[in-house]
C-alpha cells in the first residue's frame, strides 16, 4: 500500500459515488436503477452522497489494506476524502448562510420519507365526565368503567 493506490482508490470512491447519485450513466442505466430503488423504498442507498461514499468505500478499503486494522482505518479515510473532493468540485450555491430561516428545520436526506398512510397516529383521547357529589363536595369522575355500564 502506498500513496499512488491510495489515492487511485480515493478518486475512484469519489468518481463512483458521483456517478451513482448524480449521472445518469450509459444507456440511462444507472438512472433506471436509481428508479427501481426508489420503488423498492430503497433509495436511501442512493440519494444521500455520505451513505453512498461510505457503501462504496467498504470495498475499496478491503481489498487496498493489508491487514483488519488498516482496512478500519482507510473505510472512512477514503469516504471522507471522497466526500471532500465532492465539495471542492461542486460548491453550495447559496451565496448567503444569513438566507435560510433558522426556524426552520432542514430534513436530512438520508432519512426515508414514510408515506402519511403509514405513520402512526396517537390515538385520540375520551373526555372525561366531572360531575360533583351532593355528600361531599369534591368533583367526582364518571368516566369509570363502571359507570359506563
Amino acid at each position: 500500500m502506498n500513496a499512488l493506490s491510495i489515492l487511485v482508490a480515493i478518486l475512484a470512491v469519489w468518481r463512483l459515488t458521483h456517478l451513482l447519485q448524480f449521472e445518469d450513466g450509459p444507456f440511462d442505466l444507472i438512472s433506471c436503477s436509481r428508479k427501481w430503488l426508489h420503488r423498492l423504498s430503497l433509495s436511501g442507498l442512493v440519494d444521500c452522497f455520505f451513505c453512498l461514499s461510505l457503501w462504496l468505500a467498504a470495498p475499496m478499503a478491503y481489498f487496498l489494506g493489508p491487514s483488519w486494522k488498516m482496512r478500519l482505518i482507510l473505510w472512512p479515510a477514503l469516504s471522507g476524502a471522497a466526500i471532500l473532493l465532492n465539495r471542492i468540485s461542486d460548491p453550495p450555491t447559496e451565496t448567503s448562510s444569513h438566507s435560510k430561516d433558522p426556524i426552520a428545520e432542514e430534513k436530512p436526506s438520508c432519512v426515508a420519507e414514510i408515506p402519511e398512510a403509514l405513520q402512526p397516529r396517537a390515538p385520540s383521547p375520551t373526555p372525561a365526565h366531572f360531575g360533583w357529589t351532593t355528600s361531599s363536595g369534591n368533583p367526582r369522575c364518571s368516566d369509570t368503567q363502571a359507570e359506563r355500564a
